[in-house]
């Protein structure tokens, strides 16, 4: 597959497990499928989809790394300067973690310096673009992992899952892998991740679940996440990856699979979308889940832009009209409040 193919699939395989999944963020797995019926398609503004922090924190680290491609230190800076202005345009939905470290860069804190001890999934939603840029580079993927990890999160355990997914997603590229790898490999990419004992029982865990074939909702069941994928990193990772490898080569089953299990959707929903298009490229992800993405000033055409600089390794950030954010969260944010009056009302 040429990287042009790769880079969309990853960069759009985000934006539309991110909007396929927003409608459905934090509802339980059985309430879920009485709403929805296990039929996806975009539906956050009639027939068309919008993104949330999960794309956009995607794209500052992308923007970043198109700047800074060997300064780690200045690619930090960049992300923070990023983060802090995302943040003065009002989005909704902050995470908590989130909130709290970007207050500290406006108060002065460096990037180094801003994180707070949370083991959020935040860190994980925003990193494939680092593992796909550092495929061949394993210690400037560690190094600039660590950056974007620590501006919001110190708890060591979301470094261990941002990592493994910046890891797998290196391998994906590393390997050109177009076919199911064997199931030592990919458990061995994971066991090299990091030697902390509850990650080497969750990879175990992963591994015994893929040889009795357990369903991704099964294998929920086993995480103890029969109501929903929690935002918790140690629970949000192994699912991602689990629903990854089941259904290896196919985006539509494996983002469908994953948001059928409830939970924090969006998020579950950009990862495993960004590690299944790495996979694909964009022609493997249904055309209208792509066209019915309505978003501006980070629109369609401007992800494939940035996706098709990061492929033709072009250190320069693609423009967009940043005046036009605050109108857009606006309007998403009495969107997310029409869904918030949805949910009151049955099947319950």
């Amino acid at each position: 597959m040429q990287i042009e193919q790769r880079w969309r699939g990853l960069i759009l395989g985000t934006a539309v497990g991110d909007s396929l999944g927003l409608v459905a963020e934090g509802i339980s797995r059985s309430r879920n499928a009485k709403l929805f019926h296990s039929h996806w398609r975009q539906r956050f503004f009639l027939r068309w989809g919008m993104c949330s922090d999960d794309t956009e924190h995607t794209v500052f680290v992308a923007q970043a790394l198109l700047v800074h491609p060997r300064h780690v230190d200045l690619f930090g800076k960049r992300l923070a300067w990023s983060l802090r202005w995302w943040f003065f345009a009002l989005p909704a939905g902050v995470g908590l973690a989130t909130g709290r470290a970007i207050i500290k860069l406006w108060l002065g804190f460096n990037a180094k310096k801003s994180g707070v001890y949370s083991a959020g999934n935040g860190v994980a939603m925003r990193v494939a673009p680092i593992g796909a840029f550092f495929a061949q580079q394993p210690d400037l993927l560690t190094d600039y992992v660590t950056a974007s990890t620590l501006i919001t999160h110190t708890d060591p355990k979301a470094l261990i899952g941002a990592k493994a997914i910046a890891e797998v997603t290196a391998w994906i590229w590393r390997e050109n892998l177009s076919e199911k790898p064997v199931l030592s490999a990919f458990t061995d990419i994971l066991r090299q991740v990091d030697n902390d004992d509850e990650w080497q029982a969750l990879v175990a865990l992963i591994e015994q679940g893929l040889q009795r074939q357990l369903s991704v909702q099964q294998f929920a069941d086993l995480m103890g996440l029969g109501k929903g994928i929690t935002g918790y990193i140690y629970h949000t990772v192994p699912m991602v990856l689990y629903a990854w490898y089941t259904h290896f080569g196919d985006y539509a089953q494996t983002l469908t699979s994953l948001l059928d299990c409830g939970g924090d959707t969006d998020t579950t929903g950009a990862i495993v979308g960004a590690l299944a298009g790495s996979v694909t490229g964009e022609q493997g992800i249904p055309a209208q889940w792509i066209s019915g993405i309505l978003e501006y000033p980070r629109s369609v055409s401007f992800l494939r832009r940035l996706a098709d600089n990061l492929a033709a390794g072009n250190h320069k950030a693609v423009f967009c009209f940043v005046p036009a954010v605050l109108i857009r969260n606006v309007f998403f944010f009495i969107m997310v409040l029409l869904h918030g009056f949805r949910r009151l009302l049955p099947p319950y």
